[in-house]
């Protein structure tokens, strides 16, 4: 995990390819706890749940990773509650995966691992 937390999420218009299935599992090796899932359109993206002990600390939780997400100019869909968040990450430009993704997870667990 510690090279994706080295590196910086780059800018992503369209017209990259997604990972392909190997690229991915590659990469979910450097994360930990990620599911790779397929949305309804057969795109994969990245989903983890998260449990904290109230509401206050998933919303502490949460407004970290708005922070990081903006530094990195990468942003995951969040849902959130008393006691629990669940973040899916997906490169919207490409629908799919990209290594961009990984490198949000891998800072968002670090965030969680604080």
């Amino acid at each position: 995990m510690s090279d994706l937390l080295k590196k910086k999420c780059v800018p992503c218009e369209g017209g990259a390819i997604p990972f392909d299935v190997s690229e991915i599992h590659n990469y979910q090796k450097k994360v930990n706890g990620w599911n790779v899932l397929e949305n309804e359109k057969k795109k994969f993206f990245l989903e983890k749940n998260f449990e904290f002990k109230n509401f206050l600390e998933s919303q502490n939780f949460i407004n970290q990773v708005g922070e990081i997400s903006e530094q990195e100019g990468h942003h995951p869909d969040i849902k959130f509650g008393w006691g629990y968040a669940k973040i899916n990450i997906m490169t919207h430009a490409i629908e799919g995966l990209s290594e961009n993704d990984f490198i949000l997870a891998a800072k968002i667990d670090q965030i969680f691992n604080v």
